[in-house]
């Protein structure tokens, strides 16, 4: 395996493992801190006003430059012309220029913040929903402990930690595969507990897999709900999108697992059959 991308599977596996950061929050996150959970349990953050370190709350992030090393930007002038260094290094690892990125592994009442530069001290340009997709620019920036993704959303061109991006891949029908590691048909009370048992089954516990309920659970003839499982130790697949159908029980009083679609979420690309590479 090259040296590089040896480092970016250790830097990637820190950021799902570190606990309080450079500036104070959360500095795996650059949404949700409360999204991170251990594969024995699942956390909803009640509002991402209240919860989130680095959501639309967090507005206090400027755009101007401050004295912090690791996170912020400084400013140099010569002749007249001012130039931005931004901060941390390149980084060579980053899907290509064009590339289609999907937000993962973030909570379905929070966002991902696109900032103005490569790190929670630059303000929030955008705003991207659970489930939105943007586009690499093909830059990558290397900080003390986080990873920056240059992207492009709508006509807003910005930096995503990424943590929080990934490739979408193959769809494939996994409720066999469930049911067999499981030792039978799960049920439980409602859909959110029914979909964690789920993605419980499914994630990796060395490392711990980060669990967070991507689309809120609804209830029709059938119930739903969406789980994002990433960390799964391999830097080409980082996980899977869990959409997790659930019929009501006979006694009406829960449901019990009908169907799991999983979608593989890649790090590096995707072939045209859906395959992480």
């Amino acid at each position: 395996m090259r040296p590089r991308i040896i480092m970016f599977m250790l830097v990637a596996s820190g950021l799902l493992l570190v606990g309080c950061g450079e500036d104070g929050t959360s500095d795996a996150t650059d949404a949700t801190s409360s999204t991170t959970t251990s594969t024995t349990s699942t956390t909803i953050p009640e509002s991402t006003s209240s919860t989130s370190p680095d959501s639309t709350s967090s507005t206090s992030s400027s755009t101007s430059s401050t004295s912090t090393s690791s996170t912020s930007s400084s400013t140099t002038s010569t002749t007249g012309v001012t130039t931005t260094t931004l901060p941390g290094e390149p980084f060579d690892i980053v899907p290509a220029d064009g590339v289609l990125l999907a937000v993962i592994g973030v909570a379905f009442d929070d966002v991902l913040n696109v900032r103005s530069g490569p790190g929670t001290s630059f303000g929030i340009v955008a705003t991207l929903a659970p489930t939105d997709t943007m586009l690499s620019t093909g830059e990558a920036r290397l900080l003390t402990r986080s990873i920056w993704y240059r992207v492009s959303t709508g006509s807003v061109t910005g930096w995503v930690n990424s943590s929080f991006t990934g490739q979408l891949g193959l769809v494939d029908d996994v409720t066999s595969a469930v049911v067999a590691d499981l030792g039978g048909i799960p049920e439980a009370d409602t859909m959110l507990e029914l979909g964690r048992i789920v993605a419980e089954a499914r994630a990796s516990v060395d490392p711990p897999s980060r669990i967070t309920v991507t689309v809120a659970p609804t209830v029709g003839d059938l119930g739903e709900v969406t789980y994002d499982i990433v960390g799964v130790g391999d830097d080409a697949v980082l996980g899977e999108r869990l959409h997790v159908f659930g019929q009501p029980t006979d006694s009406g009083d829960g449901f019990s697992l009908k169907s799991v679609e999983s979608q593989v979420l890649c790090g590096r690309a995707v072939t045209d059959d859906g395959l992480c590479v």
